[in-house]
């Protein structure tokens, strides 16, 4: 089943929109016109009964004793019934087909209209009581009135309105149904060519982006999807570099592998078999720590590896830290040291920590120009190793924590992985790390989170 296209669902909230605006505007409508027409055909209905008292009182005055019908014709037929005191009921001939019970007594000054069922439709009705001036005593006689329309002809007008008024929004629908998907599909047209264009937009092809589509509602998308394209250019460069290093690692470990035991075989060295087995030993090590180091990124990186928080006693886990790299910086002319007082404990992982705190120091102990001094300072609340290193620029910090990045590209004693593995232990402990380069230093600021330090 297809989902329903975007012009399907616009049509459809538009006649939803219009079917609710015109039908409850015609509704609006007919209410306040039947309102109208229903208070003007009572104002004439009053006005022809009151014409008729008037006509009485001067046919009263002349000695006639009936009105002729013929004078209250109107746009319907005419009913009347006037009943006087001491005088003969007056009707219209023929007589009101229908009346009130009880009408003479239930007639006041006030006008009271009615709509009554007739014979062939429906009879507009008004009764009143009027005081009809006399000769005789006394002076004046009380008199009731009532008088009916035939309502035929103004019910067909209120019909016929009705219908205009149902007609139109009905015919406004029908023309949205046919011209809304029209034009709907016409303004989508900038949609359907940003969607070709994005056909020819992948891997594949690095480095294209979308054109301005010069619609103000789809320029942000455009825009949204270039940033997206450019992470998505700079994520496979990471890989490739990644893929590049990789290989490159393993084939320099095996390629050095297979010389040693290519040459010991064609041509011996005179060596003794522990001293070739030791360096065989040696170049599987550095193949395995690069294995390992990539296995612990990837679990770290991924979310698998968990921190197993402890109580940690930092001041002899530091030294015992120290010791481990103080062989490797005096035999280079580097010296350690250790400024500061560190927090008495922390609740961290000492495994992880020492990912951090371990690379970070060996980088120090191995890269420092020989004569400097490394210093590792503590307060409260971060950890700082700076060093001097005169061969960084400031825009390779923004390559510090890439796999397989390496500044002496020679260098064959890592594969570039410490600080792609310090930057994720860090993450993963929620200790923030930043490198920072200074008047020819580098410096590493590994800040405590709060959770982490002793209460």
């Amino acid at each position: 089943m297809k989902p329903p296209s975007l012009a399907a669902r616009i049509t459809l909230l538009l006649v939803a929109t219009s079917l609710v605006a015109l039908g409850g505007g015609a509704l609006a409508m007919d209410w306040r016109i039947d309102r109208a027409m229903e208070a003007r055909f009572r104002d004439n209905l009053l006005t022809q009964a009151q014409a008729l008292t008037t006509v009485v009182e001067v046919e009263q005055a002349a000695g006639t004793p009936r009105t002729p019908p013929a004078l209250l014709a109107g746009e319907g037929r005419a009913y009347y019934e006037l009943r006087c005191e001491d005088l003969p009921v007056l009707h219209s001939s023929p007589p009101p087909p229908v009346a009130p019970a009880g009408w003479p007594q239930s007639a006041g000054a006030t006008p009271r209209f009615a709509n009554l069922p007739g014979r062939k439709g429906r009879l507009g009705t008004v009764m009143f009581a009027f005081q009809e001036p006399s000769t005789h005593s006394p002076p004046t006689r009380s008199c009731a009135l009532l008088y009916a329309l035939d309502r035929r002809s103004f019910d067909r007008l209120l019909t016929a309105l009705d219908w205009i008024l149902v007609l139109g929004p009905a015919l406004a629908l029908l023309v949205a149904l046919v011209a809304v998907p029209l034009i709907v599909r016409r303004g989508l047209k900038p949609v359907r060519a940003l969607v070709e264009r994005m056909r020819v937009i992948g891997p594949h092809a690095p480095g294209q982006r979308l054109p301005a589509s010069g619609t103000r509602e789809l320029d942000p998308l455009v825009a949204r999807f270039n940033d997206v394209l450019a992470r998505m250019d700079e994520g496979l460069a990471r890989e490739r570099q990644f893929a590049s290093g990789l290989a490159h690692e393993t084939r320099t470990r095996l390629a050095e592998l297979r010389a040693l035991t290519e040459v010991e075989s064609r041509y011996p060295s005179g060596r003794s078999l522990p001293d070739i087995l030791r360096e065989v030993g040696h170049i599987g090590a550095e193949l395995e720590a690069t294995v390992a180091a990539l296995l612990l990124l990837t679990r770290l990186q991924s979310g698998l590896e968990r921190p197993h928080v402890q109580p940690l006693a930092l001041g002899p886990w530091l030294e015992r830290q120290l010791q481990r790299h103080r062989t490797l910086a005096a035999g280079r002319g580097v010296t350690l040291a250790v400024e500061g007082v560190p927090p008495a404990e922390l609740r961290t992982d000492p495994a992880l920590l020492e990912v951090v705190v371990g690379n970070l120091l060996g980088n120090a102990a191995a890269y420092a120009p020989a004569g400097d001094t490394a210093r590792l300072r503590l307060d409260a609340a971060q950890l700082h190793i700076d060093n001097a290193a005169p061969e960084l620029e400031p825009h390779d910090l923004a390559s510090f924590g890439e796999r397989f990045w390496r500044k002496q590209p020679p260098h064959a004693s890592h594969a570039g992985l410490g600080l792609a593995l310090a930057r994720a232990a860090a993450e993963a402990l929620g200790m923030p790390l930043h490198f920072e380069l200074r008047d020819g230093r580098i410096h590493a600021a590994l800040a405590f989170s709060a959770p982490t330090l002793a209460r």
